[in-house]
């Protein structure tokens, strides 16, 4: 059963009045603080955020080594709020996102590492910067399968940014996610994948009673010794037995990039 209009619409006034406040924050708040102070922010956003939208957190992340690369299935553009309401991390975007009128403005000053789809050199420069943020014990994270799922399956991942794990032999942390429904049945609802656009796929999320996303992290993976093209498959295999899925074959050795979902990580940078 679907929420009552008048409730969603209370939910899209919530959102809306958040994602302002979240903006004003950015733009004159966010180039003034600390790095810590930004990510107890950013983190404490993401959390209204998701409870604005009653969705609620099963997150299993013990023993996660600071200065991690967290490599995740990608199923929602709640996937970045779920993850920051956690432990707030950086996102890989793709370099259009920069060029979006207001949030590529904010992708820029919150975070985000940029890179072209299709450029080796890119991939090169980004894992150069990764492997920096990783040796500085920053968090950053990559949606390795390179776009979105609903959920159902994991796509095989790609491995050029894995490389950063290895240069900066720091481990990789790999992340499973999935949504219940209100009465803990595995959904699709949230997922934003396929021809769904971003306003179908909020519409969906604010009709919904409830949804619980669950964060499950896998033992984490040493870079020493390995190739990327390992590390990428077994992150995967790791992700698909979590998750309960059958594997796929490994991935090509591409550039990761991530689609207009994995762009949202902007809003995730901001509080109240």
């Amino acid at each position: 059963m679907n929420t009552a209009m008048p409730i969603r619409c209370f939910r899209a006034l919530r959102l809306g009045l958040h994602l302002c406040r979240g903006l004003a924050t950015v733009l004159l708040m966010y180039p003034l603080l600390r790095q810590s102070r930004r990510l107890r922010l950013k983190q404490r956003w993401s959390r209204q955020l998701l409870g604005i939208l009653a969705v609620r957190i099963d997150a299993r992340l013990d023993g996660v080594v600071p200065g991690s690369l967290f490599v995740a299935n990608h199923v929602s553009w709640l996937d970045i709020f779920a993850l920051n309401a956690v432990c707030p991390l950086a996102f890989v975007a793709k370099s259009e996102v920069r060029d979006w009128p207001v949030i590529g403005w904010l992708v820029a000053h919150t975070d985000t590492l940029f890179i072209r789809r299709g450029s080796r050199q890119d991939a090169v420069n980004t894992c150069a910067e990764l492997a920096g943020r990783l040796c500085a014990g920053r968090d950053v994270a990559i949606f390795p399968e390179g776009t979105t799922t609903d959920g159902t399956r994991v796509l095989a991942f790609r491995a050029a940014l894995l490389q950063a794990a290895i240069d900066a032999q720091r481990p990789v942390q790999p992340i499973a996610i999935a949504y219940d429904d209100i009465i803990g049945r595995r959904t699709t609802i949230p997922a934003y994948a396929g021809e769904t656009t971003m306003l179908e796929s909020l519409a969906a999320i604010l009709a919904c009673r409830g949804l619980t996303v669950r964060l499950r992290a896998t033992p984490a993976l040493t870079a020493e010794s390995l190739s990327r093209r390992q590390l990428a498959q077994m992150a995967h295999d790791a992700i698909a037995d979590a998750l309960g899925v059958p594997p796929t074959s490994p991935g090509d050795d591409g550039d990761i990039v991530a689609d207009s979902a994995a762009g949202m990580p902007v809003l995730a940078a901001v509080s109240r």
